[in-house]
């Protein structure tokens, strides 16, 4: 999936605040999935690296105080990642606020949402938006908060323990901030985080195929071979069985298709694609007219994909929203899904150039992924933190790009189910669509989310006791 990375402009069921992206999907969620009541604004430097640009932009977010235990709660910082945020969502965390007695914030991303200090996304005007102008928003804004809510309380000079959470690039930045600002939270959740920017990931293509099994990932390389033959004999008929015609070109063709897989494993749906796809096989059907059936019925049907933002025409429009995402891929972190070498499901046609030619074409000469800068700048899984907790799940592709082996002070731990995808400690199963407090009732193996669970718990109790015993908010 193309980092599963772009967006739809309307959409559906979860809220991106804690997700990672499905490629063409803007995961937008009900208001009964939200525990916020209304949005605030905060005036944020534009950039934060400049002492002359004197400019700012209002930037949304959220609170939840209904938990808070006053005077001594800590606050919870949830980090919304790369869309819309319509509010602080009712999965696990909303547990554990009741836990902690916790206050919970949420701050939505520069750029994505109501948080646009540009009206038109130009290649000139996305030139502030990446991971190191977003954390210094957050650290600008846990101190605006800080002092907000002492104001709120009538107290002065009082430092709430404060613990920050994220999931996928918002889990990332939930780890990076610990590392750049650990003075000022008590530690993070990095739930999924891809701390590792990856030029070529070809590894997420390796666990699509062991997380649907051998069974149905033959079946779904079968596919593949058929939809390329028919693709150079008759493309035009296939992309109109796919309700596709607008996808002309071979490669935003097959990586439609290779998504529209993707999304099901990455979310913890697995038997939605391989259960028709195997009954088809054994029931001797055409393979390709089966799989056409899923992708229009499940991931056009269900998450209203938009195919025209495969195109990159569709990308270069500079008032489209799908540019954002695409934007910090090709300048900082890429994790471009290609094929790998051998026993790949998705179609060679996506390689390292398919996506390095669309970076091109889409923003202009010059855009390119710079990974070995990223990477010495944050340190990759070599991450040289403190009190950051990394968890994935076993099924989740993504997991590939983050920190999976415990060092001295961050443990990681692996969430093992077989419907454990992408933030299942934090939202349960499926993770999409969101189950309320994310329940961990419909995994396959419910005490194994729950052991993790709990493992977190005593780490956040560890280390926020840590910093009441300080009497500050870190240590």
């Amino acid at each position: 999936m193309r980092f599963l990375v772009g967006f739809v402009t309307s959409l559906i069921v979860i809220n991106i605040c804690n997700g990672l992206l499905t490629t063409r999907i803007n995961h937008v969620s009900s208001s009964s999935n939200y525990i916020s009541k209304g949005a605030f604004w905060f005036n944020q430097t534009l950039d934060h690296f400049s002492p002359y640009d004197t400019r700012s932009f209002k930037q949304r977010y959220y609170e939840y105080l209904d938990d808070f235990r006053i005077p001594d709660g800590p606050i919870f910082l949830v980090i919304c990642g790369e869309s819309a945020c319509g509010g602080i969502s009712n999965d696990y965390i909303a547990v554990l606020a009741k836990k902690f007695g916790a206050a919970v914030v949420t701050l939505e991303h520069r750029y994505y949402g109501e948080s646009s200090p540009f009206k038109d996304f130009t290649t000139q005007n996305l030139k502030f938006l990446s991971s190191k102008q977003a954390l210094f928003d957050l650290a600008a804004f846990r101190q605006f908060y800080q002092a907000s809510l002492n104001l709120k309380l009538n107290r002065t000079n009082v430092e709430s323990p404060w613990f920050v959470f994220g999931i996928s690039y918002a889990g990332a930045l939930s780890a990076w901030f610990r590392l750049k600002f650990p003075h000022l939270t008590c530690g993070s959740l990095a739930s999924s985080g891809v701390v590792n920017a990856i030029l070529d990931f070809y590894q997420y293509d390796q666990q699509i195929g062991e997380s649907t099994g051998p069974e149905c990932k033959a079946i779904l390389q079968e596919v593949t071979q058929l939809v390329e033959n028919r693709l150079a004999s008759d493309g035009e008929a296939l992309r109109t069985e796919f309700g596709a015609k607008v996808l002309k070109i071979d490669g935003d063709f097959m990586y439609f298709l290779a998504d529209a897989a993707a999304v099901a494993i990455q979310y913890g749906n697995p038997d939605k694609l391989c259960v028709p796809m195997i009954e088809a096989k054994k029931a001797g059907k055409d393979l390709v007219d089966a799989y056409a059936k899923y992708v229009k019925e499940y991931y056009v049907g269900t998450f209203k994909v938009d195919l025209e933002s495969y195109t990159q025409e569709y990308l270069k429009n500079t008032k489209s929203t799908d540019r954002l995402w695409w934007f910090q891929v090709c300048t900082e972190v890429a994790y471009f899904q290609v094929a790998p070498t051998n026993d790949s499901i998705r179609s060679s046609k996506i390689d390292l150039s398919y996506h390095l030619d669309l970076c091109k074409d889409v923003f202009g000469e010059g855009v390119y992924p710079v990974v070995n800068f990223t990477n010495l700048y944050y340190g990759g899984t070599d991450i040289a933190g403190s009190k950051i907790v990394f968890t994935n799940g076993s099924q989740d592709p993504w997991r590939h790009a983050s920190k999976q082996v415990s060092s001295s002070d961050m443990p990681a731990y692996i969430v093992t189910c077989n419907n454990c995808g992408h933030g299942s400690d934090l939202r349960g199963c499926p993770q999409s669509p969101l189950v309320p407090e994310g329940s961990s009732k419909n995994c396959s193996a419910p005490d194994a989310v729950n052991k993790v669970r709990q493992q977190v718990i005593e780490h956040i109790d560890l280390w926020l006791s840590q910093c009441h015993s300080a009497g500050r908010s870190s240590m």
